[in-house]
């Protein structure tokens, strides 16, 4: 709860009378965010609305209509949207990766059930962990300092995106949910799983340095605080 406060408070996340739609995956990351922002819901000072929504790629092996049921038993406002994404990506893809495309069309469904169900704040549930491993692909393969970031406007001007989690470790996420027995999906990106990547190298790459250095990611967090401010889409 503190670095997630804290990280609403700093980025000025959440305004009185926001409407925000949760993009819950059934990871641990999303479903202890989700239970997070439930909880400020009901105590914080500032009032707001909270949906859920989760895409379902229909991917063999992956099967998060389970948490259909416990999105009702927290009394959460939940869309479900089924989208054969894979079958879609063996036409579509050309010279991209799978992951690449598929974070594309479930960010675009994203986008599309905010507007029509009228939120005006998407949320993510990625943590500090995943913004040190996008800074070090941008700087290793791209050659710019940039991050995720915090609380942004997409270019159409009509929802805004934020990052509750960007001073959360994902060992606390893991932690998280496993103390309050939250309903994690086994294996929430099985297509992805199947194969390395460069953010599964940056995490080894982290890891391996976090051994040496315990005050690495401390260190991150004063590198990337200014470039997860960046309000731009």
């Amino acid at each position: 709860m503190r670095p997630v406060g804290r990280a609403i408070a700093d980025f000025k996340m959440i305004n009185e009378g926001d409407r925000i739609l949760l993009g819950v995956s059934g990871g641990k990351d999303s479903l202890s965010l989700l239970l997070i922002l439930h909880h400020l819901k009901q105590y914080a000072p500032v009032k707001f609305h909270l949906g859920a929504v989760t895409v379902d790629p229909q991917i063999e092996g992956f099967d998060p209509s389970p948490l259909k049921n416990y999105l009702a038993d927290l009394g959460i406002p939940y869309f479900y949207q089924e989208q054969a994404i894979l079958e879609q990506a063996e036409d579509a893809i050309d010279g991209d990766s799978f992951c690449s495309f598929c974070s594309r069309m479930k960010r675009g469904i994203l986008y599309s059930t905010a507007r029509k169900e009228a939120y005006n704040i998407l949320a993510l549930a990625q943590h500090l962990d995943d913004l040190a491993e996008s800074f070090l692909m941008s700087a290793f393969h791209n050659g710019k300092l940039q991050t995720m970031k915090a609380n942004y406007t997409i270019q159409t001007g009509d929802i805004r995106v934020i990052r509750p989690l960007v001073y959360t470790r994902e060992e606390l996420t893991r932690s998280y949910a496993e103390a309050a027995s939250l309903p994690v999906i086994p294996d929430s990106c099985p297509a992805c799983f199947s194969m390395p990547t460069q953010r599964e190298h940056m995490k080894q790459l982290l890891t391996q340095e976090e051994k040496l250095n315990p005050s690495l990611f401390n260190n991150l967090l004063t590198t990337l605080k200014p470039l997860m401010a960046i309000d731009k889409g």
